[in-house]
């Protein structure tokens, strides 16, 4: 998403904003296709009250993962020797998948032997919504290799009446195990799995089993076992079928799933038991069934005794409409920059009336950035914020929505700006061994002070000497907002000759610069959150940069330190030309003059990240076996290394590619494969996770949209011993088989689905109806009673300047969220009718023991 940002700075719009398509006639959306998008943001806080080992060493190393259902897809960094580790790491990604459980689990990293599991917080997907945007401590709950499951059965049972050869009759039980689906991952790599089948009851445990199936985590049995159901007896017509009342109450079919170990013990991946009374009234029974734990009666662990884990957690699932439903909205919110006053336009009623700003900020900013209408939103609502600003010192310090829209779009379009300034030093820093600590109370023993202060000073000068030096990678949509910024600030301070400088710096030192320093990897410039020690060498950078930046800007005789040593070691800053560069940066990057953008002579970092590749095999002799390697993408070259920062081993020019999509499981036996499809031989690559796997098609595919001669068709299996396993074709050179899945999109130049963020405006209207009720009822109180406020208490919490042209929105918002409803709820009362319960989409959920 950053990595696009400089690119982002200069799209623009194909269509004008205020051109909404005509609504499509009712029911169209159902010959269309209807997305579902999950997407899954938050923070993991930290932990306390962990089992401390029972040795003398009662402190672990932890880290934290978080799982869909088995599934590993992030994990935290190691905080050492703490019983309360501080994780501070935030995550946010696209879930490309669906799953029953949301899972974090509590590690002991262990170097020697196995990471030992101290304890999990288990969410079900439905009881997400309980816990949105808010933090909470869960209790840590055990963690039983039995209880770990995924995945379903599909299952089917007949009951047939056989006539024996002295002419009795028996009643027969079939258990047809048909395949099963979304079984987890054992160590990283798909599963050897197998099914034993058993006929359980009062006096008999009758079991058989199936085959292993090979490296795969969706096998196809296919295998149907028999069983004797009751004693044979005397041929008789009483009724179809001769089961014993109390034998059809009491058996059941009971279907284990097991990962065979070859030379280690098999590993339990789950069970299913389905009483054979569902065949009291039908002949045949089939449905797919969602695997259970099973209760091994360990009972000792008290969930109180391992520890607590503090999170915030939003988990957002959006129904997609077709894109002409989303026009009048759409249009509606791009005209939000030409209401008079702001107040009373759709976008700001939003910010508003959302229990949480930052909530409407991200879609906001994102839709109005697409459409080049946010910079004079943003200089609206900072000019509204500039109207209860007193001081010229306090100028945008606070957390309105201004500041929220301004420090959201710096971080979506100042990515590839951080990461060219900063990260080679916050590298070297984080990577090094220095000690910066200069407060005496918490020197170490052998810390020498004036060292510590050599080495915090040579950070903050290389730091600031690049951040002033940084004016022609600032992004031009930076720009133009900071020159709006000081227009404004100018106007409301006219006296004030410094307010034009500290308008402009309170956001890019204050909010951005300062902000990515102490926490590099909000801004992904480091995979994890700082240790310890880094943390505080980065925050007394992070202080030292944002006091020279309002220092130089406000041109003050003296710090504003609390803390005595800080003060001292600030008296090295104050020098003419820390204050004489901060402005001329300050000049630079609020001025209109074109200025030709670095992007065009330095390719832009897109992601980074270890996968495992297929070799080529270009040599008879090499074997076409999977390595691990570092893959890095730019916008000019996809490379793969044998460790990061070593030369490249393969390069594909972005130019070259072809097409970009999923590889099918049963080419390699392998999950979350992809393929990119070149102009050599396709590159296949194994991502760690689904959502790496889905991050790393969707970063390809943008980059390489435009490029010519991309295909149309692609083979989605791979070409191995002499034909493509999906359509048994034998030329390697034969046209795909499947239409590709990427199409050419209107403007690849930010990574926007602007569908799917007025998708996401639209869901925090409805939550939303409330209080907008309440904001209508406030402009309709205001425009009848023109004396003095009796009660304002109903409506002082809302920014209400002009209540009549408020109102008109609001019924425009309110008219046009009815008109959404309806296929929103056509939509939802279609899925759930034709997912019937005991299909694929809808399994059984089966009794646990």
């Amino acid at each position: 998403m950053a990595a696009a940002a400089p690119a982002a700075a200069r799209a623009s719009s194909e269509a004008p904003a205020a051109s909404a398509t005509a609504e499509p006639e009712a029911g169209d959306e159902d010959s269309r296709e209807v997305r579902v998008l999950q997407s899954l943001r938050g923070k993991i806080c930290e932990a306390k009250n962990l089992l401390p080992y029972l040795g003398p060493n009662k402190m672990r190393d932890c880290f934290c993962t978080i799982n869909l259902d088995q599934e590993e897809v992030y994990r935290t960094q190691v905080v050492e020797k703490s019983l309360s580790p501080f994780f501070s790491e935030e995550f946010y990604f696209e879930i490309p998948r669906t799953f029953q459980y949301l899972s974090f689990y509590v590690y002991d990293k262990n170097v020697l032997q196995r990471d030992l599991r101290i304890g999990k917080v288990a969410i079900k997907k439905e009881d997400l919504c309980n816990h949105s945007g808010k933090e909470t401590w869960f209790s840590l709950q055990p963690v039983d290799s039995n209880s770990e499951v995924q995945g379903k059965v599909h299952l089917e049972l007949k009951l047939n009446e056989l006539i024996t050869e002295n002419g009795t009759v028996c009643q027969q039980l079939v258990v047809h195990i048909k395949a099963c689906h979304g079984l987890p991952l054992i160590n990283g790599q798909s599963c050897d799995p197998y099914a034993t089948v058993s006929l359980v009851g009062p006096s008999r445990n009758d079991q058989k089993k199936t085959k292993v199936k090979k490296k795969t985590s969706n096998p196809q049995f296919n295998e149907i076992f028999y069983f004797e159901v009751t004693r044979s007896s005397s041929y008789t017509r009483k009724s179809q079928f001769q089961v014993e009342e109390e034998d059809i109450e009491k058996l059941e079919i009971r279907i284990d799933l097991w990962n065979n170990g070859n030379l280690v013990q098999d590993v339990f991946l789950g069970e299913i038991k389905v009483p054979v009374n569902v065949l009291r009234n039908d002949s045949s029974h089939q449905a797919w069934y969602l695997l259970q734990p099973r209760d091994n009666g360990n009972k000792s662990s008290k969930t109180d005794d391992l520890g607590s884990l503090r999170l915030n957690i939003c988990y957002t699932e959006d129904y997609v409409l077709p894109s002409e439903y989303y026009g009048p909205l759409k249009t509606l919110l791009l005209k939000s920059p030409d209401v008079q006053p702001i107040s009373a336009s759709a976008a700001y009623i939003l910010g508003e009336i959302c229990r949480d700003k930052n909530d409407a900020v991200l879609p906001l900013v994102r839709l109005l950035l697409h459409h080049d209408k946010l910079v004079p939103f943003a200089t609206a609502v900072a000019e509204l914020d500039l109207k209860d600003t007193q001081d010229a010192n306090t100028i945008f310090r606070g957390n309105s929505l201004a500041t929220r829209c301004l420090d959201e779009m710096m971080k979506i379009v100042g990515g590839h700006y951080l990461k060219v300034t900063l990260k080679p030093i916050l590298d070297e820093i984080c990577e090094s061994s220095k000690s910066c600590e200069i407060d005496p109370i918490k020197l170490k023993e052998g810390d020498n002070v004036e060292n510590n202060k050599e080495n915090l000073r040579y950070y903050v000068d290389k730091l600031f000497s690049t951040i002033v030096k940084s004016s022609m990678s600032c992004p031009t949509v930076m720009c133009d907002i900071f020159y709006s910024l000081r227009q404004i600030a100018t106007q409301r301070f006219p006296n004030d000759p410094h307010v034009q400088y500290s308008a402009v710096s309170s956001f890019v030192f204050l909010r951005f610069f300062a902000v990515a320093v102490v926490s590099p990897h909000t801004f992904h410039l480091r995979p994890h959150h700082p240790d310890a020690q880094t943390i505080r060498t980065l925050t007394l950078i992070s202080k030292t940069i944002q006091t020279l930046g309002s220092w130089g800007s406000l041109s003050k005789s003296k710090s504003s330190f609390k803390e005595t040593f800080m003060c001292e070691f600030f008296k090295m800053f104050q020098e003419e030309g820390y204050i004489i560069a901060v402005k001329k940066f300050l000049d630079e990057i609020s001025s209109t003059e074109t200025k030709e953008s670095s992007g065009t002579s330095e390719p832009v970092h897109l992601k980074e990240g270890e996968m495992y590749k297929r070799a080529q095999g270009r040599t008879r002799i090499g074997k076409k076996n999977f390595k691990k390697r570092w893959f890095c993408l730019t916008s000019r070259e996809l490379t793969y290394h044998k460790q990061p920062g070593k030369d490249a081993i393969y390069t594909i020019p972005v130019k070259n590619i072809l097409a970009v999509e999923k590889l099918e499981e049963s080419s390699f036996n392998k999950k979350n494969m992809f393929q990119v499809i070149h102009t050599e031989k396709p590159l296949y690559v194994q991502a760690n996770n689904c959502v790496e796997a889905n991050e790393w098609i969707d970063v390809l595919c943008r980059v390489s949209r435009c490029n010519q001669n991309r295909l149309s068709f692609y083979h989605p299996s791979a070409y191995i011993n002499g034909n493509w396993l999906c359509c048994q074709e034998t030329s390697e050179n034969t046209l795909g088989c499947k239409p590709c899945t990427a199409g050419v999109p209107a403007d690849i130049q930010i990574d926007i689905d602007e569908d799917r963020e007025t998708e996401r405006i639209y869901s925090l209207f409805t939550l939303s109806l409330l209080k907008l009720q309440k904001m209508e009822e406030a402009c309709g109180t205001i425009a009848v009673y023109q004396g003095p406020q009796k009660e304002p208490d109903d409506y002082s919490n809302f920014v209400i300047e002009d209540s009549v042209t408020t109102f008109k929105t609001i019924q425009q918002i309110k008219s046009i969220i009815e008109k959404l409803d309806e296929p929103h709820e056509k939509y939802r009362k279609k899925r759930s009718s034709s997912a019937k319960y005991g299909s694929k989409e809808n399994p059984i959920v089966g009794k646990t023991s």
